[in-house]
């Protein structure tokens, strides 16, 4: 027996909050008003270490500008340009990606020093001669929305903020000095992705590039970047608050005629000598524009036409404590509270900002466009990441920026040639991963109420997509009902994750009215069950004449991964539960429930072993179960289906204990552009949305006494009195002061506001969510 709620109940109880609501409605307020948040919380070190590869740049919510210390641009755990192991630093540049598992951006590096004038960058493991300085973690502090440091070498001090497409700087100098501006500089290009070998001896792939002084105090500079993005366009407007009286440019490290007033090449520096640096704080503000450098200056006079440094680090810690109140915990450790502040800090670093202030951007043709009124863009999107947990959980705490991620999505897969976006970075898509969860996150925000889109024309180009394209293995999905292991690479991760695809798709066609599509989605959606073998219990790679692959270990990559893998960034142990909108569908391929939760079981107590080949995104081990790669994210939840669901609240507030700590090696893997931080605020919240677009929460055990959210109908509390190390199973749930008997509640429920209460436990409550009437709905 099954339950009978369907997702479209639950997709219409939705539909009605946001008429209630009314699409002009400002929600993601801070609880209590501007300034509710916890500002001090958050140490943005966490991460920095270890494989987190986050930044501590400063910057504000989604902003364009992540202004910051680089200390290494070519190796996998300086992704972000930082990391904690690294003594020294290059310099400080405006912008970083901050958990990923690619390298790019960097770009305007700026070097203060004393003495002689350098040019060569040196190298992290040798710094001498190079104009990278030493520092102490102990000289050095970094908040939500501000960084300092100071330089051993020299002794200059350092401070750092930022508005959305600004950065400001303040120097102060213990003597004469100059600041040298690198244009070449930048991450490094990865020849071999797969192995993940970097030549930190390379250049950055640098086309064309330009430096100008112009005027007293004002320099610009374009340049055309090929790295991981390949092809994107970035420009700089610069101010410093003292005059430029001696400017030097150089070209591959050669100096130019004296008196040039500008230069174009493409490995290009600038020093900017200031003899007196030492009588007054020496302060430079830089704009970037995806535009043009008419962009970037305007972009400088709208949002930091002063010298007002403090000025601008109390509005960026003022707009980080609204972020920040959207989500207040009561109780716990201090260093519980400090990862819980710090993992909501790291969910609203990206996507990030990519519009000047006068509503231009480059599109993702290249062309440049105007945003729509009331609309704006953006770039960033892990999206093979944050789809899972980080736009679930904005769908929640800020329904309205959410919604503005998924129409800005609709709009580039309106402009991209590509079609849906995969990894979009500054107007060019780096087909990073598989799939196109860019329409999960879409069909997540129509199910959950968001309007304004374009629904006919985003139809028209979802539906080629979706029935006429022939590529990435899309032929033989349609026509063999799989993708063969023989023919395409990482098939039976591309066979299961285009399955959630086509059931995100039916969503976005049925809200264009394209019902028989939807029908027909729903029903391709199952074509991974092709790959299950009932023989192993292991979903597997299957040939193209309907052999299995061999041979098959589930701890391996693939049958020929010196050829090519089957599965992406997993095996076949965390992939035989990847398909995670028809999770029946598995219980009843395996045979049932007990057989079901029998494998769970098996996945979590089998050896943690890998095989040579495994990339090291596999990560933070329990058993087979990956805590440290987002495929993992939403097994530990999955016991709720098979009427289990006290199995879920032991683990996963086991993974909350052991796998997050408050050191910048806390993060069990990529932080992924908030995904793997926003797993752990779910979770400690006690909910997680394994099939976002159904409309589900599934119920686990708070890690908090108390938790206050903003949503969209006011507030929502979640209380767990006695919560606690031990006790860590649910005895019972209340909502709104009524038993409560499923181990699940719809989004429209929660996005109301109201009162959820979960009476904790040492012992578990094995009744609670047993009966199938009380588990999830089918999607």
């Amino acid at each position: 027996m099954r339950v009978t709620t369907t997702r479209r109940d639950l997709i219409k109880a939705t539909a009605g909050l946001a008429a209630t609501l009314g699409p002009a409605r400002a929600l993601g307020r801070a609880l209590d008003g501007a300034g509710a948040g916890d500002v001090t919380a958050v140490d943005p070190m966490i991460g920095t270490g270890g494989h987190g590869h986050t930044t501590p740049a400063a910057c504000l919510p989604y902003g364009m500008v992540q202004l910051g210390p680089d200390t290494d641009t070519g190796r996998w755990d300086a992704c972000s340009g930082y990391n904690h192991d690294d003594p020294s630093i290059m310099g400080f540049s405006h912008n970083h990606l901050s958990g990923t598992g690619a390298s790019d951006l960097m770009d305007v590096l700026i070097v203060p020093r004393i003495g002689a004038l350098v040019l060569d960058p040196g190298t992290r493991e040798r710094p001498q001669g190079s104009y990278r300085q030493a520092f102490d973690h102990a000289d050095e502090r970094a908040e939500p929305g501000a960084y300092a440091v100071r330089l051993k070498d020299s002794g200059i001090a350092v401070e750092l903020t930022a508005t959305a497409r600004t950065g400001l700087h303040r120097y102060r100098f213990p003597a004469p000095g100059y600041l040298l501006i690198d244009f070449a500089h930048g991450a490094q290009p990865t020849p071999d992705t797969a192995s993940l070998r970097d030549d930190p001896a390379a250049d950055t792939g640098v086309s064309e590039a330009s430096l100008q002084r112009v005027g007293a105090n004002l320099i610009v500079g374009s340049r055309h970047v090929h790295q991981w993005a390949d092809g994107r366009q970035i420009h700089f407007a610069m101010r410093l608050s003292c005059p430029l009286d001696d400017v030097r440019f150089f070209t591959a490290d050669g100096p130019v005629p004296e008196g040039s007033s500008g230069i174009a090449g493409a490995q290009l520096k600038m020093a900017i000598m200031l003899p007196e640096a030492d009588k007054t704080p020496v302060l430079v503000k830089v704009a970037l524009s995806g535009v043009d450098v008419e962009g970037a200056i305007a972009n400088l006079d709208a949002e930091c036409p002063g010298w007002d440094f403090d000025g601008v680090r109390a509005a960026a810690r003022a707009a980080w404590a609204d972020r920040l109140g959207l989500v207040r915990v009561t109780g716990g450790t201090a260093d519980q509270q400090r990862i819980m502040a710090t993992a909501l800090y790291h969910t609203a670093i990206a996507p990030n900002l990519f519009v000047d202030s006068d509503g231009r951007y480059r599109g993702m043709d290249s062309a440049i466009h105007y945003a729509a009124p009331g609309e704006t863009n953006y770039s960033t999107y892990s999206l093979w990441d944050t789809w899972r947990a980080a736009h679930p959980l904005l769908t929640l705490i800020d329904p309205a920026q959410n919604a503005r991620f998924a129409r800005n999505l609709a709009v580039m897969t309106l402009q991209s040639p590509f079609g849906p976006p995969v990894w979009p970075l500054q107007g060019v898509e780096t087909h990073c991963m598989i799939g196109w969860h860019s329409l999960v996150v879409i069909a997540d925000a129509l199910a959950k109420g968001a309007d304004g889109f374009d629904l006919p024309a985003l139809w028209h180009r979802l539906r080629a997509l979706a029935f006429e394209d022939d590529g990435h293995g899309l032929e033989p999905y349609r026509r063999l009902g799989y993708i063969p292991a023989d023919t395409v690479r990482e098939s039976a991760s591309k066979t299961i994750e285009y399955g959630i695809d086509d059931h995100a798709m039916a969503v976005i066609a049925d809200a264009a009215g394209a019902h028989d599509d939807a029908a027909k989605l729903r029903t391709r959606s199952r074509n991974w069950r092709a790959l299950y073998d009932p023989e192993t219990g292991f979903v597997r790679p299957k040939l193209s004449d309907g052999r299995w692959a061999e041979p098959f270990d589930p701890r391996a990559l693939g049958h020929d991964s010196r050829h090519w893998p089957d599965f992406t960034e997993c095996n076949a142990w965390q992939a035989t539960f990847g398909a995670q909108h028809d999770i029946y569908g598995l219980i009843d391929l395996m045979g049932g429930d007990a057989a079901f939760e029998a494998r769970l079981d098996a996945l979590f107590a089998t050896d943690s072993g890998l095989l040579p080949d495994a990339p090291p995104d596999i990560s933070g081990m329990v058993g087979q179960y990956a805590q440290g790669n987002e495929p993992s994210h939403h097994i530990a939840w999955l016991y709720a289906w098979c009427g289990a669901p006290w199995k879920t609240q032991s683990r996963v507030r086991s993974l909350l204990a052991t796998m997050y700590t408050a050191a910048p090696d806390g993060l069990p893997g990529n932080d992924d552009c908030g995904a793997m931080s926003a797993w752990f605020v779910l979770s400690a919240l006690g909910l997680y949305s394994v099939d976002p677009v159904s409309g589900v929460w599934i119920l686990g055990a708070p890690l908090f006494p108390r938790a206050e959210l903003a949503v969209a109908g006011g507030r929502l509390v979640i209380e767990a009195p006695g919560a606690g190390p031990d006790a860590v199973y649910v005895r019972s749930v209340r909502w709104n002061g009524r038993p409560w008997t499923k181990s699940w509640i719809a989004h429209a429920m929660l996005a109301r506001g109201g009162h959820l209460v979960f009476e904790m436990g040492r012992q578990p409550n094995r009744d609670f969510g047993r009966r199938p009437e009380s588990r999830p709905p089918k999607s």
